[in-house]
């Protein structure tokens, strides 16, 4: 298929670059609504279900990160090889599909067999849409144009919780899942329609030969770049702890101060949410003015963030009141995606052209099954632990023990940092 190349100076119009990264947000947005939404909905689904903490663990995290991470890699070579926006646009139809198809779930498994169809077609939202991204936004921009697209995590989240918390509230949680689907797939007829494909390393004036590495070539590329391999740890001890706090905040503060969905889903979803929006893309912008002078700060900045979240974590779980967790948790929440974005961006600049959209879905796979998989799934086994040796408060024992890895995170970014620069430069002379 021919494709239409997007100028690097086509920023305002209709189909100009800045209209496709606002679609690709949004794209990513539904990605979150669709994925997190379960999260407000914990506590009715494993009471009408009668269900563990360990299978709730689960239903969030193993069983969806799983096909998520496994399918992730096929659709981005095909992405490397094929028209980008079509995949996506595909992806985006079949994971909204799946999320409405989970309202109608009459018991944990079929619940699951729904989630685990949300999760293979999600696996094709991300990979595309980092690629395109770093076709239109050259490296001086990269990081804040990837922090407005991760930014959709957080607009995910607060829209997630905010329709799930609502609409159960007076319809039960089966309609919310329907309400938080469909629009999905009106998304993606929009995408197909209106969005143009970038032409390949056209915004770096680089030549695209048109010939993806073979995938022996590719790994043997990444696996050589050890600053990608210390970014990619460094991230996914983050991204393990992150995502136990993202899947089981809600039940903590519904356990613990004997509140309902409805009445955390908007100041969660704020702080999160909405909150964790506005610091990737004023994070993004800053890690790229420090990154001009010194491309060490991409993983500097993940460091500095990570170590300044931590006592704030802590104290949150430590909280006499929810209206003080709430605010032990604004700094985190305000820091807590831009590891993410960093990420990404340090998957498109760390390897070659054609290595893009597979090095974002590696990184995915990675942070997928061993952050979103693992990350919840240890903390609902901990606390069923916890639980059986008589502790009382079990859940938040869990979450605790979850913050060391933050603190471990610091020690792999600042060795990703000692080569960032030197292997940035060898993947800049890559196709």
């Amino acid at each position: 298929m021919t494709t239409t190349p997007v100028s690097s100076q086509d920023r305002g119009q209709f189909g100009g670059r800045a209209y496709v990264l606002a679609i690709l947000t949004l794209v990513y947005t539904f990605n979150h609504i669709d994925r997190q939404i379960l999260l407000i909905l914990i506590e009715p689904i494993k009471a009408e279900f009668a269900l563990s903490d360990g299978q709730v663990g689960v239903l969030t995290g193993f069983a969806f990160a799983f096909v998520y991470a496994v399918f992730g890699i096929p659709i981005a070579m095909w992405a490397d090889r094929g028209t980008r926006r079509n995949i996506l646009a595909l992806a985006l139809g079949s994971w909204s599909a799946m999320t409405a198809l989970s309202g109608l779930a009459m018991n944990y498994w079929q619940l699951l067999a729904a989630r685990i169809g949300v999760g293979i077609g999600e696996a094709g939202g991300t990979p595309p849409a980092t690629s395109m991204i770093s076709d239109l936004y050259g490296p001086k921009e990269r990081a804040f144009a990837l922090g407005i697209y991760t930014a959709g995590i957080g607009l995910g989240i607060l829209a997630g919780f905010a329709i799930g918390g609502y609409v159960y509230e007076y319809f039960g949680w089966r309609v919310a899942f329907f309400v938080a689907g469909i629009p999905g797939i009106l998304l993606a007829i929009l995408l197909y329609l209106t969005v143009r494909e970038p032409k390949r390393g056209a915004v770096e004036q680089r030549e695209d030969e048109g010939e993806a590495s073979s995938l022996k070539e590719t790994f043997a590329f990444i696996f050589g770049q050890t600053s990608y391999l210390w970014m990619l740890a460094g991230c996914l001890l983050i991204c393990v702890s992150a995502n136990a706090f993202l899947a089981w905040t809600p039940s903590h503060l519904q356990r613990t101060y004997e509140v309902g969905p409805g009445d955390i889903a908007v100041p969660l979803g704020l702080l999160i949410g909405g909150l964790g929006s506005i610091g990737a893309i004023v994070l993004g912008r800053l890690c790229d003015k420090l990154s001009g002078g010194n491309l060490a700060w991409r993983p500097w900045m993940i460091a500095v963030c990570a170590a300044i979240a931590l006592p704030f974590a802590w104290m949150f779980l430590q909280a006499d009141t929810i209206m003080m967790a709430y605010a032990w948790n604004a700094v985190p929440s305000f820091i807590g995606l831009i590891y993410a974005s960093i990420a990404y961006t340090a998957s498109q600049e760390l390897v070659g052209l054609r290595m893009r959209a597979f090095a974002s879905a590696f990184t995915l796979f990675c942070l997928t099954l061993i952050g979103i998989g693992g990350g919840p799934t240890i903390v609902g086994w901990l606390s069923d632990w916890f639980s059986a040796g008589g502790n009382t408060a079990p859940l938040k024992s869990a979450l605790e023990w979850m913050l060391v890895l933050n603190a471990l995170s610091v020690l792999a970014l600042l060795m990703s940092a000692r080569t960032y620069a030197r292997d940035a430069a060898r993947a800049a002379e890559v196709v």
